[in-house]
């Protein structure tokens, strides 16, 4: 692919430690990733629903002029009702799934890429041979076969790769697509849908001359994740759609590598936030703007009732401070430095309606988890943001096979209290000596915004944590850091929806409560900033 450069893990461990310690680095080597065999059709599963899911490479017009060379998910519906899946029109990103609770559902992935793949259903609640773990990645010309039962609430979901140390450079070539899940809570609402209903995927990425997809294959990247100079929604440039004058549904996933946007209108009309990652809220929320960081969802009703036909609104993304350090909002994405406003896309009131929607004053139901549930209610797990000696580390450790520690073994059928914070200093680095390197003291954690701490206190950013399995729930978020740069984006998070992603801005503490029901095995979690996550901030818990 022209333009598109790729620097691996160990060659930016290698080349970022030796330059931040001053002597050859001897950690950061590549962990071998043991396979398992592809699973196989069961003749004992029954699906309502069977569909397959062909990772190919493939050309589309994105820019004007030549094609880009993309790779993609083909959709090709076996059984099950014909909504089940959507191709979106004109666009890379792979069909829309639309699943109902309770449907048992057989997915075949069969790759046709040039190097091994495995697909994760990111939100979903399925057993870990079924959730796409890098042990499972398929080679060239093999298929994949997932079953699993839905039993996630209504909402919207996500699918991309999961393969060791190139999930950032597959999602960033096209593989990614939505899953929509509805029940009979959701249904009896009777929220708007059909066209009313509107999927949003917002991705950023760069072209070199010949429109073909760039990707910056150098420290910084590794380091501060992919931004590109363009945003694409549903895979194109310049996005826009019509709507009528009435109520309309839009359901929005950051599907970007990297890129963290804060939502709001553009004339500022309050966004009505009926949902996020795992389903709809107790009740809508209204907010002046929504912080949305990669893999997480956020589920609007916008009324454009009473606006005149000609009218448009343009969602953009608007300025913030503190994300992402200073050094790197300089030298990545171009005119679309991170924290700085621009337009996502635009929505062109074009026809009358006399249709109305209110929202109710309850949506739905949470089955929240009571104190006595929590089996270890003063003793929480930690989960440490660390980038010491530029090395991605959580709890002080980098992904390793069959790393389990004490901590991340989990008895199944509890719940657990989980605190998420970025560490400063030396905090949680106590085991950097495995990997056989010298620890960076003195200042080398990640600090909060506006912190000192020398050269990593300069280079203090957010994490999107994902928990693979269920959902969790935010109790606690405390913050000791810049007030001035927090204030510009404490009002957008939403934190009473059950979650499976959460941005941690640096200088917070994040209390979440987590089940680990139903299944045993590994599940992973890790930084959603999928250059992070590929560099080695990711572990996994062992549920047992």
């Amino acid at each position: 692919m022209a333009g598109f450069h790729r620097l691996s893990r160990r060659g930016f461990l290698l080349g970022a430690c030796a330059a931040a310690v001053g002597a050859p680095a001897a950690y950061g080597q590549g962990h071998a990733m043991r396979r398992i065999a592809p699973n196989r059709a069961s003749d004992s599963f029954n699906p309502d629903v069977e569909l397959e899911l062909i990772c190919k490479c493939d050309v589309k017009s994105i820019l004007t002029g030549r094609p880009t060379r993309v790779w993609c998910y083909i959709g090709n519906l076996i059984k099950g009702p014909q909504n089940a899946l959507t191709e979106l029109p004109d666009t890379y990103l792979g069909p829309l799934l639309r699943f109902a609770a309770g449907q048992k559902v057989r997915i075949r992935l069969r790759n046709e890429l040039p190097e091994a793949t495995i697909t994760h259903w990111h939100g979903l609640h399925v057993p870990m041979l079924m959730d796409g773990h890098p042990t499972t990645a398929i080679d060239p010309g093999e298929t994949y076969v997932y079953e699993f039962e839905i039993r996630n609430r209504a909402g919207m979901y996500f699918y991309h790769p999961h393969t060791h140390e190139k999930t950032a450079t597959q999602v960033y070539r096209g593989l990614a697509g939505a899953i929509i899940v509805e029940d009979e809570e959701e249904r009896a609402l009777g929220l708007p849908s059909g066209e009313f209903e509107i999927p949003l995927v917002i991705q950023d990425r760069s072209f070199d001359g010949d429109n073909q997809l760039a990707y910056g294959g150098d420290m910084h990247t590794s380091m501060f994740g992919f931004y590109g100079d363009r945003v694409l929604v549903n895979g194109r440039c310049n996005f826009a759609f019509d709507v009528a004058s009435r109520p309309y549904r839009l359901r929005i996933l950051n599907g970007s590598n990297a890129r963290i946007y804060k939502l709001c209108w553009d004339d500022r009309t309050p966004l009505t936030v009926i949902g996020v990652d795992g389903g709809l809220l107790e009740q809508p929320e209204t907010r002046p703007y929504v912080m949305l960081a990669p893999a997480e969802r956020v589920d609007l009703l916008v009324d454009f009732g009473g606006r005149r036909q000609g009218s448009q609104m343009t969602m953009l993304s608007g300025e913030f401070y503190g994300l992402i350090p200073p050094m790197a909002q300089r030298m990545m994405g171009g005119d679309l430095a991170m924290g700085e406003e621009f337009p996502l896309f635009t929505a062109k009131v074009t026809r009358a309606s006399s249709d109305t929607w209110k929202p109710p004053e309850k949506l739905s139901t949470i089955r929240r988890l009571r104190r006595e549930q929590i089996a270890n209610l003063d003793d929480p797990i930690p989960i440490a943001i660390t980038m010491a000696g530029m090395a991605m580390l959580l709890n002080g450790r980098p992904y390793g096979h069959d790393d389990i520690q004490p901590r991340e073994r989990i008895p199944v059928d509890t719940a657990q209290l989980i605190e998420i914070f970025s560490a400063r200093g030396d905090a949680g680095m106590g085991h950097m000596g495995m990997m056989g390197g010298r620890m960076m003291r003195g200042g080398m954690g990640m600090g909060g915004m506006g912190m000192g701490g020398g050269m990593m206190g300069m280079m203090s950013m957010a994490h999107p944590i994902h928990l693979h399995g269920q959902q969790f729930e935010i109790i606690e978020r405390s913050f000791d850091g810049d007030e001035n740069a927090y204030d510009s984006i404490r009002h957008g998070f939403i934190d009473s929806g059950l979650k499976d992603t959460v941005l941690v801005a640096p200088g917070e503490r994040l209390r979440i409560v987590k089940p680990f029901s139903d299944f045993k095995g590994r599940f992973m979690y890790h930084c959603h900033n999928l250059e992070h996550e590929d560099a080695g901030m990711m572990r996994e818990f062992s549920v047992e």
